[in-house]
């Protein structure tokens, strides 16, 4: 694992705990020689990691549609921006780039990219690691969600080990390192619904 797909708010939110550890976990990051890819905008969240990876010498990737390019406010110090024309193109660039997943504290665009990349995993389009950086309990209610899942036969119990959490930003980084792929009972068959099985 080399580069790390990261989706966060573009806002700061209302604890200043998520700054800090957006900063940490960029820092850690650079440190240890992981490159980061996500959305490419300097607002909130998404801005501190890039921040904290660029501060300390690592590589960051943002790529963001070219309409978006204005209002958004990308980054002006990114390693490498990539234009794409779609949304669509661009989270599938982003996959394409990342061997993992951090979904940091965000919003309704976060929890629809971090459920994307899960359902991914759970029919077998990608075996890459995911994890939430779960800031003073920010992501304890999704967690509870999937467990609900579980509990009333909507979801397998295998797919509980697909996502990785912790609220530290060191431990997250060393249980996606560690992170084995478990074997799970495909619903679908990837040729009749049109996807390729990934690496």
């Amino acid at each position: 694992m080399k580069s790390i797909c990261i989706f966060a708010g573009s806002s700061f939110g209302n604890d200043v705990e998520y700054v800090g550890r957006a900063r940490e976990l960029g820092k850690i990051m650079a440190e240890k020689g992981f490159s980061i890819v996500y959305g490419g905008s300097k607002n909130g969240l998404m801005g501190e990691i890039a921040n904290g990876v660029l501060s300390h010498g690592g590589e960051v990737i943002g790529i963001m549609p070219r309409g978006l390019i204005k209002g958004e406010n990308v980054h002006s110090q990114l390693t490498k921006l990539i234009e794409v024309d779609t949304m669509h193109e661009r989270k599938a660039k982003m996959s394409e780039l990342a061997d993992g997943y951090i979904a940091l504290p965000g919003g309704l665009g976060t929890f629809e990219e971090l459920f994307e990349v899960l359902c991914w995993a759970q029919i077998g389009i990608h075996h890459k690691p995911i994890g939430v950086l779960n800031v003073n309990g920010y992501y304890d209610p999704l967690l509870s969600l999937i467990n609900h899942s579980i509990q009333k036969g909507f979801s397998s119990e295998t797919h509980q080990s697909i996502i990785s959490s912790s609220s530290n930003p060191e431990t997250l980084l060393s249980l996606m390192s560690n992170y084995v792929p478990m074997d799970v009972e495909y619903k679908w068959n990837h040729q009749s619904v049109g996807l390729e099985k990934g690496k």
